[in-house]
């Protein structure tokens, strides 16, 4: 029977010290790398078996996790890298080495015997991957070479260890050799368990390089057809389909609306005739499934099925029955592992890629573990940002084919002298390593294939409100570009120029993103001229995007008033409606736009448009050419017009050569067309400068080493009203209140020192003021103050959603106190009406309906955490661009126990409606357990 060493995590205080390792950023070299692994060999818990108990140090070992995972390792030298591992880690980091190789070495080998320094006996026939690429090579024991055993591997190994010939026919002669050889024989030579299956793997390498060949052959004899769709492909497009189906794991980067999807379809069909493939798993962002759809009913007749609706029910259709499986990248979070078990799939293609292309990401680990002989890998955009991105994409595809992330920064890093990334390098190596799985094909390679696009930047001014408040970010910004230059800015000052800039972006559009009772939009009526233009000519049809929602409400309402048939799509629109909204803007032609954030950028096929109107531009090139390209693209039968609204001399402005810089990395790894095989990549504060300086116009001062924070927004001046009363009232007026009820009626709220004041002369001033409409209510001190201390007691609560102080004296007291009672009955109101959503969620779940529960628990949530923000010192000064949503940022540093409930809650619909009754139940419970926290420090 096996022996089984169980090495148990030491407990803290006699944990092994760790050697020191002086490592510098992303600069290590291999020693470095082997010792890291030696320290987790060291630390972690692992379970060790002995499988081979005649051979207790050059034998083989079972190393297991607690995670469950399992692998074989090998022995044969105690001073040499030449052992082997089964694990990812060890098949792809070129060091010869890994800690589950470590682990065995330290902990699971006799002393005694490693002491006395016994040898190996037998002939060891394996794979050495230690340097850049693996060799096959043969270590011999010392002692007489006169035996069979030798006479057997000296018909295939030199003396030195070298193979004599091509290990792809070599090996499988020599396994067929060992098989029929004699039991004696078979016992001095171990033929290492990893090396058959790189054979394999090698072996079907080869064989797709003339697979290719063959079949074109079949096609020019007549015996086999290309035309394996109901629609005929474009030239272009039967070359990307013969790159997926031969290469087998490959990466199709093709510019937007070059047709990827009808590619990845075709060369599914292929693969089911010549490879006997019966099932293709898609994964796609949530919006596409339903566009995938339509596409394979397009082009073929292979049955398909969209995966939706709640966990056992998806598990349930990921059965038999079909061809083409439709989940999404949210479902592979929770479904992964059964989608492996059940399915099974023979090909996998991810849409939309970039969607893992952050390799610590969640849904990039989920996806990663899935396993098919053929994967398909679609994106447009390989590369937004770093180099990082596509390591991530192509550690799916073949994680050897860049090799570990540790050489993978030497090779393509200039790194400074601390290791921190500053510039790249060797962009024409990663270029020729890339090419193997990577075709990509640009627009204007294919130009007479696709109709003519042009472009035109419509630049608008801002009024007097938006210049006023975009100033006033555009202050803060500059003020903590000086402090950058000092010194690096700390989490909560990144948080809050992210938060600045995109105030600054949303200000460009329309303050009403941010402000509700602020409706100034210039490019309203810039958009109002171009539609009336453009709509003149019968049969046009014209995308309009907005990365904000609140803007294409404006638009919403504009449109309406001009009687324009629209489809509306957005993120808070549900999956299934959505596709509604597509289908109606692509048959209906009274339906003549179609509005959307970006969540219609990605993947749509929208060739009824042939104008489409950015009223804002995103960060970088790469989302910019995903929304036109839902128009220009394959399929296309006339010119399509790209209107850009920007805002002239603003941060949008500023923007559009900056745009272009992106676009340079791209080009030179996955087109190969750059000048320079390097690129610059300034220092995260000195980019950072060059940046906020690039994006305002202004040249970022360093201010007094004192003036670290931004200064706070400006008070907002004096109602007129209160210049009104003042002469009137004098020190007899304490307080000057509007309040707006939730049905829009206005109502002033006047306290005044003592008894006799003339009402008819103050509704005379009310009356020819701005708050003509408004209901005037007047109160003496001793009411008021009874009112405030009730409030601030939680007896009383706001029945306004609208309090807006115009006036205190300072005989009243404090603003700040004042506000402080308000921010906590604010806390208390809100808590109560958490504490009812929450119970509204309970008596759902309880009820069999915990998929119906989940909208009042977010809701329920949402409100908790704002009564919380109130208690902290209320919501002022936060500047969030949805009121609603508190920042992860804030979350974790006030309550950072529920951060997790909170994100799971925020997540996409996907997410939710897979949810299990336990799991609602668990949120619930927490929900339950955040409002009473919340109750308790209302309490204190």
């Amino acid at each position: 029977m096996p022996r089984t060493r169980t090495v148990p995590q030491p407990a803290k205080a006699t944990q092994p010290k760790k050697p020191a390792l002086r490592l510098q950023g992303w600069r290590t070299t291999d020693d470095e790398e082997i010792e890291r692994r030696r320290q987790r060999a060291a630390t972690e818990p692992l379970t060790i078996e002995t499988i081979e108990p005649g051979h207790p140090v050059f034998g083989t070992f079972r190393v297991s996790s607690d995670g469950g995972s399992s692998y074989e390792v090998e022995i044969r030298s105690l001073s040499q890298h030449d052992n082997s591992c089964g694990c990812p880690d060890f098949q792809v980091n070129g060091l010869g080495t890994c800690k589950h190789v470590e682990a065995v070495l330290a902990r699971a080998l006799p002393s005694k015997i490693v002491r006395e320094g016994r040898d190996n006996t037998r002939i060891e026939i394996f794979l050495r991957r230690a340097g850049e690429r693996p060799e096959v090579r043969a270590q011999w024991p010392a002692g007489s070479r006169r035996s069979g055993a030798y006479a057997l591997v000296d018909r295939f190994f030199l003396p030195s260890g070298a193979l004599r010939g091509n290990p792809l026919a070599l090996l499988p002669e020599l396994a067929r050799a060992l098989t029929s050889a004699s039991p004696q024989v078979r016992a001095r030579i171990r033929l290492s368990r990893h090396l058959l299956p790189w054979v394999e793997d090698e072996s079907r390498r080869a064989a797709r390089r003339t697979a290719r060949e063959r079949f074109l052959a079949e096609v020019d004899a007549g015996r086999e057809s290309l035309d394996l769709v109901k629609l005929p492909l474009y030239p272009y497009q039967r070359e990307g389909m013969l790159h997926l189906a031969f290469t087998e794991r490959a990466l199709l980067a093709d510019e937007m609306g070059l047709g990827k999807t009808v590619q990845a379809i075709t060369a599914c069909a292929l693969l089911r005739k010549l490879k006997n493939v019966e099932r293709v798993l898609v994964i796609s962002p949530a919006s596409l499934k339903a566009e995938w759809e339509e596409q394979i009913a397009r082009f073929t007749d292979l049955p398909s099925r969209i995966i939706f609706g709640p966990r056992a029910q998806r598990l349930r259709q990921y059965g038999p029955g079909t061809f083409f499986y439709l989940a999404s990248y949210e479902q592979m979070l929770y479904d992964a592992d059964d989608v492996q078990q059940r399915l099974a799939p023979d090909v996998i293609v991810l849409d939309e890629a970039q969607r893992i292309k952050n390799w610590q990401s969640r849904t990039a680990h989920a996806v990663k573990r899935l396993k098919s002989p053929y994967a398909f890998v679609l994106t447009g955009t390989p590369i937004e940002n770093r180099i990082d991105e596509i390591y991530s994409i192509l550690q799916f595809l073949d994680p050897a084919l860049l090799g570990p992330l540790f050489r993978f920064n030497r090779d393509f890093y200039e790194l400074d002298d601390r290791g921190r990334p500053a510039g790249y390098k060797n962009l024409d190596e990663l270029h020729r390593r890339l090419s193997p799985v990577l075709l990509r094909r640009r627009k204007q390679e294919v130009e007479g294939q696709l109709p003519g696009r042009t472009d035109k930047h419509y630049f608008v001014g801002m009024e007097e409100e938006q210049v006023t408040r975009y100033a006033e970010y555009e202050r803060r910004v500059a003020q903590l570009a000086a402090v950058a230059k000092r010194r690096p800015l700390t989490p909560d000052e990144l948080d809050k120029l992210q938060q600045w800039l995109a105030c600054m972006r949303m200000l460009c559009d329309t303050p009403y993103i941010l402000d509700s009772d602020c409706r100034v939009c210039p490019k309203l009526a810039e958009l109002k001229e171009i539609l009336a233009e453009t709509l003149a000519e019968p049969g046009t049809k014209v995308l309009i995007f907005s990365e904000w929602e609140r803007m294409l409400e404006l638009v919403r309402d504009l449109v309406q008033e001009m009687e324009i048939g629209h489809a509306w799509h957005t993120g808070s629109v549900p999956v299934m409606r959505r596709r509604g909204e597509i289908r109606r803007f692509k048959d209906d032609p009274d339906c003549r736009l179609f509005l959307s954030t970006d969540s219609g950028s990605v993947g749509l096929n929208l060739q009824a448009t042939s104008v489409v109107i950015n009223l804002d531009l995103p960060w970088n090139p790469a989302r910019l050419e995903q929304r036109i390209a839902r128009a220009w693209r394959k399929h296309q039968t006339r010119p399509v017009r790209v209107l850009h609204l920007v805002t002239e001399g603003t941060i949008e402005h500023r923007m559009i050569p900056l745009l272009a810089g992106k676009q340079a990395l791209a080009d030179s790894v996955l087109d190969g067309r750059a000048d320079s095989a390097s690129l610059p990549l300034p220092s995260g504060r000195k980019a950072l400068v060059q940046r906020l300086e690039a994006l305002t116009g202004i040249t970022a001062t360093p201010s007094a080493p004192q003036e670290t924070r931004p200064a706070e927004i400006s008070p907002i001046p004096a109602d007129p009203l209160t210049a009104e009363l003042l002469p009137q009232l004098g020190d007899r007026l304490l307080n000057l209140e509007a309040w707006t009820a939730p049905d829009g009626r206005e109502t002033l709220l006047v306290v005044v020192e003592g008894t006799g004041i003339d009402r008819s002369a103050l509704e005379a001033v009310v009356t020819q003021s701005r708050h003509s409409a408004a209901t005037l209510e007047l109160i003496d001190r001793p009411t008021f103050e009874t009112i405030e201390r009730l409030i601030g007691m939680g007896v009383l609560r706001f029945a306004a959603e609208d309090r807006r102080l115009l006036h205190r004296s300072p005989a009243l007291g404090s603003e700040r106190d004042a506000q402080r009672d308000r921010d906590l009955a604010a806390a208390r109101d809100l808590l109560a009406q958490s504490e009812r959503k929450i119970r509204m969620a309970a008596v759902l779940a309880g009820g069999g309906f915990p998929i119906e529960a989940l909208p009042a628990l977010r809701e329920g949530v949402e409100l908790a955490l704002r009564s919380r923000a109130h208690i902290e010192g209320g919501m002022e000064g936060m500047d969030l661009p949805d009121a609603e949503k508190l920042p992860d940022a804030w979350i974790e540093a006030h309550l950072p126990a529920h951060l997790a409930l909170v994100r799971t809650l925020r997540d996409g619909s996907e997410v939710l409606l897979g949810a299990t009754a336990e799991q609602v139940s668990a949120w619930i419970a927490e929900a339950e357990k955040l409002a009473k926290e919340i109750g308790g420090a209302l309490a204190t």
